[in-house]
């Protein structure tokens, strides 16, 4: 099967556990749990059984650690990841809103993170890479901006693919260059995953039809809008398909849209009908807010079926 390789940040994530509660103040906390929106999409994609590896860097520290074995354990090629003597690993603090909004403290791009290179391991993995994913989180730093874009171009120049998930989180979309990355990696992607409103974050189009057809004829191979508990629709130049979504509990949603698109990129690259490839990102989606914790609800492939002939909630 094709290699997927992504870049970017590797983080623990500490929650606040009550719905309201905030930094403020004192109070109880969750965690950590081994994190980064590129590392919960590498480690979907292992766990539905895609070859799949992730650039990146952690501290020499626990933190490190709990996140190198997780990626490991799910069947992810770690060899890119750099460990940093004398670094933390990337944090993000999140709490919950009331009205269901989060909001997030990070430490990032001064985090071992943010010593991300194109380094002797890194151009191996992308020399065995048929396709590169790129988050728009991902994007924090000149130098993780250097590194992506570097990806892009090798894994283009021999052959492969690119997806492409804008991610934004207000807290770091003023990063210095972002937008022209963000444009840039749009520009060079054939799949396109934003969740919601993103979709009107690159076009000039007042509704989803317009946004669309803009963007496909950009040169994009296909758009996959992600809608939540909604489902999620897939357009291309020949069409429209709309998936539903699975009903379930939902107990922490970080996470579910980098599962989704882990698990549609790896079945658009074992060639499925995009009805199928949609309907195994739902269920992975889906299971993925059933857990407290944002790698905490990746299943492997055989769970994620059996879920689907069920409908039920796993437990």
């Amino acid at each position: 099967m094709k290699k997927l390789v992504s870049a970017g940040e590797i983080l623990v994530e500490i929650m606040a556990e009550r719905i309201g509660q905030s930094f403020l103040e004192p109070g109880p906390l969750l965690g950590p749990y081994p994190s980064g929106a590129p590392a919960i999409f590498i480690g979907q994609a292992a766990a539905l059984g895609q070859p799949a590896g992730l650039i990146g860097a952690v501290g020499d520290d626990d933190f490190g650690r709990l996140n190198i074995e997780r990626l490991r354990t799910l069947g992810a090629d770690v060899s890119a990841i750099a460990v940093h003597t004398g670094q933390a690993t990337g944090t993000a603090f999140v709490t919950y809103r009331a009205d269901a909004s989060r909001h997030f403290v990070f430490n990032i791009a001064n985090s071992a993170s943010g010593l991300i290179e194109t380094d002797t391991a890194a151009t191996k993995l992308l020399a065995s890479a048929d396709h590169v994913h790129v988050m728009g989180s991902s994007l924090f730093s000149d130098r993780a901006i250097a590194v992506a874009l570097s990806a892009i171009e090798t894994v283009k120049t021999n052959g492969g693919t690119v997806s492409f998930d804008p991610n934004i989180r207000r807290e770091i979309m003023q990063a210095s260059g972002m937008r022209t990355a963000l444009d840039h990696v749009l520009a060079r992607a054939d799949i396109f995953l934003p969740s919601g409103e993103e979709l009107f974050l690159f076009s000039s189009a007042k509704d989803e039809k317009g946004a669309v057809d803009e963007l496909l004829n950009r040169g994009l191979s296909c758009i996959v809008l992600k809608k939540g508990a909604a489902g999620a629709t897939y357009h291309d130049r020949h069409g429209m398909v709309a998936s539903p979504g699975f009903a379930v509990d939902e107990v922490d949603p970080t996470g579910a849209g980098d599962c989704f698109g882990a698990a549609f990129v790896a079945f658009w690259l074992r060639g499925a009908a995009p009805a199928d490839a949609m309907r195994i990102a739902n269920a992975c989606g889906a299971l993925a807010v059933t857990r407290k914790g944002p790698m905490e609800g990746i299943f492997p492939l055989e769970a994620v079926e059996a879920f689907i002939a069920t409908g039920k909630n796993m437990q």
